[in-house]
């Protein structure tokens, strides 16, 4: 019998009116672990919505009767939150732009369609609907529990107090969630390459230090973090031949191509909120002092802060993997090549504050101590980060383990074979 706490598996529906077509995309999904429903046409495909719960829609835009365009629109009107794909053979911008105004379609994609990239996209789509879900689930929550708040009577000061502990809890918990999230959408494009393993998470931790250097506080050092984290995911649909060449050795098509990648990172991030700020300086995190920089040509203070502090980070990790220049740098070498670009590509108070903070003596690390999972006690902090063996972060360094997350992470270990120990503070 399945562990309780495994999420049921996504349902896919794909609707065509070809055969051949539905059969390959039923193989193409089913080892993903997916649940794949096929109909043959939009009236078919209705019925199967009104009968089955669907994540994910699948459509072709030509089909008689009813088109993809059609179809969609339909499946938004009843199912608003079943998340919607547009497959097309027709290079066919006027169809295209229908489904998108009546269906509000989540991606388009051509046929036939590179079977790396539908997947990626298909699982991009369902982490939007799942983080979706998990907002509203947490909305109505925070709505509940404020509604029963109102209702208490005044004299029931330590009830109001109770219930406020239980709404900061949640909402710690809320924080934490989002930041795994963050760092699950990190390791898809860190997975992809050895050049890029651990170059986000580098270059956030990076950019906050420069951001404290530079006085930034709360949500504004909080947002310059996250993006340094998200700063590459525009590069998701790069080829691995693309992300394995350095940035100066591109020819004049892969610098087209690459040149969009802030612009597509920032369509990725902007449909959730609390990204806004952070899709800002994301798009922005080429532009460089002088405004020869992309997408924008920005210069100077017009250039976002987060995002100047985001280029230097970027810069000085880039060297030193080799991902900017086809040498490898050493820390030293790589600050001596961005001082000869102080005041063109970067801004020299920022370049000022890395300074200053990779030559300062280094801080001595917090007390911590290695524990088995087995051995787990709720109360415990984390004090590094709970990640698979290959790498996918699981848990965030600052969680505090309760009762229920360490029987998780027990059950987790179980299906490791045992062993496992994490470090905790103290």
């Amino acid at each position: 019998m399945p562990d309780s706490a495994t999420p049921p598996a996504f349902t896919l529906l794909c609707v065509d009116d070809e055969p051949n077509i539905l059969s390959s995309l039923r193989r193409l999904f089913r080892p993903c672990g997916y649940r794949v429903l096929v109909a043959e046409s939009g009236a078919q495909g209705l019925d199967i919505l009104r009968s089955e719960p669907v994540d994910l829609v699948i459509s072709d835009m030509r089909m008689p009767h009813m088109d993809g365009a059609q179809f969609l629109a339909a499946v938004r009107a009843e199912w608003p939150d079943v998340m919607r794909f547009l497959l097309t053979g027709y290079a066919d911008m006027a169809s295209a732009i229908e489904a998108i105004n009546q269906g509000q379609i989540y991606r388009y994609m051509n046929k036939p369609w590179v079977d790396d990239d539908l997947l990626i996209s298909v699982r991009q789509g369902l982490d939007a609907r799942a983080l979706q879900r998990d907002k509203e689930r947490l909305e109505a929550l925070t709505r509940q529990q404020n509604e029963t708040l109102r209702e208490l009577n005044e004299s029931l000061e330590a009830k109001v107090q109770e219930r406020t502990d239980e709404l900061q809890k949640a909402h710690e918990q809320l924080k934490q969630s989002f930041f795994v999230a963050v760092k699950i959408f990190t390791s898809l494009i860190e997975m992809r390459h050895p050049i890029t393993a651990g170059h986000s998470r580098r270059v956030a931790a990076l950019a906050r230090s420069i951001a404290q250097r530079m006085g930034l506080k709360g949500a504004d050092l909080q947002n310059v973090f996250v993006a340094g984290l998200l700063h590459d995911i525009g590069k998701i649909g790069f080829s691995d031949a693309l992300l394995s060449r350095a940035q100066r050795t591109l020819s004049d098509d892969e610098r087209r191509i690459y040149q969009k990648h802030p612009v597509a990172a920032e369509l990725i991030l902007i449909g959730i909120d609390e990204l806004s700020p952070i899709a800002q300086l994301v798009r922005h995190h080429h532009e460089c002092y002088d405004g020869q920089g992309f997408p924008d040509g920005l210069w100077g203070d017009d250039i976002p802060l987060g995002a100047r502090i985001l280029l230097v980070a970027n810069d000085y990790d880039g060297l030193q993997i080799g991902a900017l220049s086809a040498l490898r740098f050493k820390p030293e070498e790589a600050l001596q090549a961005m001082e000869k670009a102080r005041c063109v590509r970067y801004d020299p108070q920022v370049l000022d504050a890395l300074r200053a903070l990779v030559t300062a003596p280094p801080k001595p690390r917090p007390s911590e101590r290695e524990v088995a999972v087995a051995a787990l006690t709720p109360g415990m902090v984390l004090a590094r980060e709970f990640a698979h063996r290959d790498g996918m972060p699981l848990l965030a360094a600052g969680q505090v383990l309760s009762a229920r997350l360490i029987e998780r992470m027990q059950d987790y270990e179980a299906t490791q074979g045992g062993g496992l120990t994490v470090f905790i503070h103290g």
